[in-house]
C-alpha cells in the first residue's frame, strides 16, 4: 500500500483533499449520507447567480471537492482512483494537474451555461477530463501500442456509455459537465502525449477558452434570468 501511495502519490492527495471535505461538509450538514443543500453552497457550490452574476468565480475550484452524498463521493474517488493511476504513469505532474484542473473548471463554466440556476458540485467533470486524457494518449500512440490501445479504447467506450447512462437516469448528476471535461481532456492528453514541451500552448488555449465563458456568460444570465 505504502509503495502505491508513493507511486501515486497525486491521485492519492486528490482523494484525500476531496475526503476530507466531504467529512466538514458532513459535519455541518449533521449527516454523513446527504449533504445539506444550502450547506453546499455557503462552503462554495456552483451556483449560477452567485458564480456568475457576483463574480464568485472561485466556485469553479471549490465546487471540484463537494459532494451531494456518500454514494456520489464513492464513485468518484473510485474512477479517480482507477483512472487517475493511470495518467499519472503516462503524464507527469504538471501534465496530470493541468488537465484534471481545466477539465473541472471547463466542465463547470459549460454547466453554469446549461443549468443557470442549478447547484453543481462533484470532481466528474475533472475525472471525466482524465478518462478523456487516457483517450488521448492511446490515440496518439496507437500505432505503437495497437494491441493495448485497442483493448483501452473498448474499455473505454463502455465505461463512458455506462457513466452517461447513469447520468441521464439521475437528475442530480450533471452529464453537461462530464462531456466539456471529457472534451478538455481528451484534447490535453492527445496533445501532452506527442509532446509535453506543449504544456504552455495547451494551458493558455484553455485559458482563453475560460475568459471568453467568463466574459460571455454574465450577459447570457442577464437576458435569460431577468
Amino acid at each position: 500500500m505504502r509503495t502505491d501511495i508513493q507511486r501515486y502519490t497525486l491521485t492519492y492527495i486528490l482523494i484525500a483533499i476531496s475526503s476530507v471535505v466531504y467529512l466538514f461538509s458532513a459535519l455541518l450538514s449533521q449527516s454523513l449520507i446527504d449533504m445539506d443543500m444550502q450547506t453546499l453552497v455557503d462552503m462554495g457550490a456552483l451556483f449560477g447567480p452567485l458564480t456568475v452574476l457576483k463574480g464568485e468565480w472561485w466556485r469553479l475550484l471549490s465546487a471540484m471537492f463537494l459532494h451531494g452524498g456518500m454514494t456520489h463521493l464513492l464513485m468518484n474517488m473510485f474512477s479517480l482512483y482507477i483512472v487517475g493511476r493511470g495518467v499519472e504513469m503516462y503524464f507527469d505532474t504538471k501534465s496530470y494537474l493541468s488537465i484534471y484542473f481545466f477539465s473541472g473548471i471547463i466542465g463547470g463554466l459549460v454547466s453554469l451555461y446549461m443549468h443557470p440556476v442549478s447547484v453543481g458540485v462533484g470532481a466528474s467533470g475533472a475525472i471525466f477530463g482524465v478518462f478523456g486524457a487516457l483517450a488521448g494518449f492511446f490515440l496518439a500512440h496507437r500505432d505503437r501500442i495497437a494491441s493495448h490501445s485497442k483493448a483501452f479504447m473498448k474499455d473505454f467506450g463502455v465505461i463512458i456509455a455506462i457513466n452517461l447512462v447513469i447520468g441521464l437516469s439521475i437528475p442530480s448528476i450533471d452529464v453537461s459537465a462530464h462531456i466539456g471535461g471529457l472534451v478538455v481532456g481528451f484534447i490535453g492528453g492527445f496533445v501532452l502525449s506527442k509532446n509535453p514541451k506543449w504544456l504552455l500552448v495547451y494551458n493558455t488555449m484553455m485559458i482563453l477558452v475560460i475568459m471568453a465563458f467568463a466574459s460571455y456568460l454574465p450577459d447570457q444570465y442577464a437576458q435569460t434570468l431577468f
